[in-house]
């Protein structure tokens, strides 16, 4: 396929013409759609497990912030990068480079996704038992997450080939794949975890299995997608070249920090909570914090087409219009998490009853949400503003951001929890944490932070 015709295809043409809130809707609406299935079936496979009793209900809060760090990495962290170098590419009439990426993209989620396997298979007993875990939940913990950062490299395989297909405008292909998955998993984690006829229950270890699998399956369905020629790249076997792994890295590797830093924060979080109040108190702090954890995958349905927009108008020279988008998407995902944070601030016990009703874990994730939840659409203000910075090539002030967060909501939540003894000071912490994340980046996106030297 030649350039000129790569350049002229209909789909590049709308992200660079086309008007920015039906073009992102029309883009956003797949990714949204998928991405709620997704955090749905994240929510029945917790109800699950929390069948199981209290520890492995538990252990999972204690693997999920791991868990979700490896997904945002390679999905939204890794992947903008990949995205955003394919957009680049095509937006600046580069086709044979945009073929390369592929490649170069694979090998790099593939050496990341081994990293990652080694890093908690061999160290996961160690962390689990700093954040709190012991006994029955630390025994539930370790069970889970040896099978899924066992098979984690599907993952990464998955989301670099999901990425890839984004860069080039494309949501809705990824998102059918993805749909796919959810479809096998909704049957197949209940199945494993308690068994059916000749099939044996595996238990929390169970639901690991299932992830895997559906994994798997959509990164075959992908894959296969893209070696037919369907969409607008195609892997190459070309010759590696650093430039191609600096192009993706350059916005993924400082994307990592920035999701790094937000693991970082839950996890620390989780530690204090589990020292101060034991595994009951974790429950709920962590059956709490994953609502706000799914949040991620929500405005990952804006920010994915965020990043192909951004990425291809500033690759062809179009600062404003990228600005504008930016902007855009930056205020329709403040609404949609805002709306998400209210709602459970004022009806907690319809999101903790779910997953279990000891008083010790509904009094904790209740005083979580009642404080947190009401600023969540900073959160979702920030993360939206993080996608379209990949877009841009420019994750600096998405960093900065970041950092402050972790030391206001880290370091602001130990201290008011030794002056008061109460977890409550801690949550106000996290709040305002997200106020300053979210506040900072959208203060330094509408200044012109991205274009203050040349974006290539």
């Amino acid at each position: 396929m030649s350039s000129t015709a790569a350049a002229m295809s209909p789909r590049t043409q709308r992200l660079l013409q086309g008007a920015i809130v039906p073009t992102l809707l029309s883009m956003a609406w797949p990714n949204v759609l998928v991405m709620l299935a997704q955090a749905s079936t994240g929510l029945i496979e917790t109800w699950f497990v929390s069948r199981l009793g209290a520890d492995a209900l538990a252990g999972m809060a204690l693997v999920f912030p791991g868990f979700m760090m490896m997904q945002m990495l390679s999905g939204g962290a890794m992947g903008g990068g990949i995205s955003s170098a394919i957009a680049r590419a095509l937006g600046g009439r580069r086709t044979a480079d945009a073929n390369a990426l592929v490649l170069h993209a694979l090998i790099i989620n593939a050496l990341l996704g081994l990293v990652f396997a080694t890093l908690f298979l061999v160290f996961g007993r160690t962390l689990y038992g700093a954040m709190g875990g012991r006994g029955g939940s630390l025994e539930a913990a370790m069970a889970y997450s040896n099978i899924v950062f066992a098979g984690n490299i599907a993952v990464w395989l998955m989301n670099a080939l999901a990425s890839a297909i984004r860069g080039t405008g494309n949501m809705l292909v990824p998102s059918l794949a993805i749909c796919l998955g959810v479809a096998l998993l909704i049957p197949l984690s209940p199945l494993l975890i308690f068994g059916y006829g000749p099939i044996p229950g595996f238990g929390i270890a169970g639901g690991g299995l299932a992830v895997v699998g559906t994994n798997l399956l959509i990164m075959g369905v992908l894959a296969t997608y893209l070696l037919r020629g369907k969409a607008l790249v195609r892997p190459a076997l070309a010759r590696l070249r650093w430039p191609l792994f600096a192009d993706i890295l350059k916005v993924g590797a400082v994307g990592s920090i920035s999701t790094l830093q937000t693991s970082l924060t839950i996890g620390l979080t989780t530690a204090l909570v589990g020292t101060a109040g034991g595994p009951d108190a974790v429950a709920g702090f962590g059956t709490g914090a994953r609502l706000e954890y799914l949040l991620v995958p929500v405005v990952f349905g804006l920010g994915a087409p965020m990043v192909a927009l951004v990425g291809t108008n500033i690759g062809a020279g179009q600062k404003d219009r990228a600005l504008r988008i930016a902007l855009t998407g930056g205020a329709l995902a403040f609404a949609i998490t805002e709306t998400i944070g209210l709602t459970a601030a004022i009806w907690p016990a319809a999101w903790l009853g779910l997953f279990g009703h000891d008083p010790r874990m509904l009094l904790t994730g209740t005083a979580y949400l009642r404080t947190v939840g009401p600023v969540y659409g900073f959160f979702g203000l920030g993360l939206s503003l993080y996608f379209a910075s990949q877009g841009a090539g420019r994750l600096f002030w998405p960093l900065f951001a970041g950092l402050l967060r972790l030391i206001v909501a880290v370091g602001g939540g130990w201290l008011a929890f030794r002056l008061t003894g109460s977890l409550d000071g801690t949550f106000v912490a996290l709040a305002l944490a997200l106020v300053i994340y979210g506040g900072t980046l959208v203060t330094a996106v509408r200044a012109g932070v991205w274009f203050t030297r040349r974006v290539r």
